[in-house]
């Protein structure tokens, strides 16, 4: 073998250990360098720790983005336990984000990671998408403040992504990414695309929704709950992969 050639071949090997030694190597083979690079650079925003958004927080870290912001209120519950990544026995109690952030740091402890605790209304949300992100994801199961969040994205022109209802749905099959306006049998996008009406906004924006007639025998109505009226029973994988959904979108949005 010529010695250039040798020399190529111990270049190539030398670069292909540096990538594989890395905890995104495989995300970088499947993607580029440049694609990560621009990951790694990124701020993204999630507000929501449940569910969806626990999930989704997850799958944004694993994909090594660079800068986060995670944002919820709640502690752990025992009837989280069905369908959010931090709910375990030995968690109840524990605040959610708590919870995520010393997750998402174990994961990536390189992360530049900002966590909130508190529960979201019109001011607190425009203050923290007034310091400026390069993505925003909605993970809110309550409609108030959901509604809030989805009027300053657009008011701001923030780019983002919105999870519409994962209650009272069994098949995976059905979960769509969609505009806001395309989405149906969805009560919870229902009252989106309505108060949009009544703002007179037109604007779409991408939403992950299950066009899946909801069970509506799942009903349960509440009392004393904070933003929450009622809500659709659950099972455990479906909130998770709107989490997914919601994650894509931001992660091929940011490396298109």
């Amino acid at each position: 073998m010529p010695a250039h050639a040798r020399g190529l071949q111990a270049n190539n090997s030398k670069s292909k250990k540096q990538i594989l030694c890395t905890g995104f190597s495989r995300t970088e083979l499947l993607i580029g360098a440049e694609a990560v690079q621009k990951l790694q650079k990124a701020r993204v925003l999630i507000v929501g720790m449940g569910g969806v958004g626990s999930y989704c927080a997850e799958y944004i870290a694993r994909a090594g983005v660079g800068k986060m912001t995670i944002v919820d209120g709640d502690t752990i519950e025992a009837t989280n336990r069905n369908r959010q990544l931090p709910a375990l026995l030995s968690s109840e109690g524990e605040s959610k984000v708590g919870y995520m952030a010393n997750r998402i740091r174990d994961i990536n402890p390189d992360i530049d990671l900002t966590t909130v605790q508190d529960y979201m209304i019109h001011q607190k949300l425009k203050d923290i998408l007034s310091e400026g992100y390069d993505y925003a994801i909605d993970c809110i199961d309550t409609i108030s403040p959901k509604l809030a969040m989805i009027r300053i994205c657009l008011e701001t022109d923030t780019r983002f992504v919105s999870s519409m209802g994962a209650g009272g749905k069994l098949n995976p099959e059905r979960i769509r990414i969609v505009d806001i306006w395309e989405t149906y049998n969805c009560p919870f996008a229902q009252q989106v695309r309505k108060t949009l009406r009544k703002w007179k906004i037109d604007k779409g924006f991408k939403t992950v929704f299950s066009d899946e007639l909801h069970d509506k025998d799942s009903l349960q109505n509440v009392e004393g709950q904070r933003h929450k009226r009622s809500y659709y029973g659950t099972i455990s994988y479906i909130p998770s992969l709107f989490g997914a959904f919601c994650a894509s979108v931001a992660i091929r949005d940011l490396i298109a």
